[in-house]
C-alpha cells in the first residue's frame, strides 16, 4: 500500500472517531423548587462529547466572533413538559426541558443552550425525590 493511501485510510479513521464524540448522552437532572413539596427526578438525554477545534495565532488581528470554538451542542431537539407533584395552588407546577435527538458540533446558541465552561455543581435534591414517570410535550 502506498504510503499516501495509508495515511488516507489513517486520517479518514481518526477524523471519523473525533467526529463521532458528540452524541446524545444520558443525564439525570433534579427539578427542586422551594415552594414544592418534592423534588422530581428526571432522566434524559443531552450533547456532550469532544469536538476538534484549532488555536488560531492570529487572535489579535480579528474579530472576537472568529475566535468562538466549537462546542457539542444540539442539531435537533424536542422539550417535553413534566408536573411536579406536591405544589401549593397558586403555584405552576410545570418544568419544561430539552431532549437531545441528535447533535453536531457547532457554535453555542444561547437561546437555547447553556453555554458555560464548569458543569453545575448544584444537581441534587434537597427535598424528598419522586421519579418522572409520564409526561406531555410541548
Amino acid at each position: 500500500m502506498s504510503a499516501i493511501a495509508l495515511l488516507s485510510v489513517l486520517f479518514a479513521l481518526a477524523y471519523g472517531q473525533a467526529a463521532s464524540f458528540c452524541i446524545p448522552t444520558e443525564y439525570t437532572m433534579y427539578v427542586d423548587r422551594r415552594e414544592c413539596a418534592y423534588c422530581l427526578t428526571i432522566n434524559t438525554t443531552i450533547c456532550a462529547g469532544y469536538c476538534m477545534t484549532r488555536d488560531i495565532n492570529g487572535k489579535l488581528f480579528l474579530p472576537k466572533s472568529a475566535l468562538s470554538q466549537d462546542v457539542c451542542t444540539y442539531r435537533d431537539f424536542t422539550y417535553r413538559t413534566v408536573e411536579i407533584p406536591g405544589c401549593p395552588h397558586h403555584v405552576a407546577p410545570y418544568f419544561s426541558y430539552p431532549v437531545a435527538m441528535s447533535c453536531k458540533c457547532g457554535k453555542c446558541n444561547t437561546d437555547y443552550s447553556d453555554c458555560i465552561h464548569e458543569a453545575v455543581k448544584t444537581n441534587y435534591c434537597t427535598k424528598p425525590q419522586t421519579f418522572y414517570l409520564g409526561g406531555f410535550s410541548v
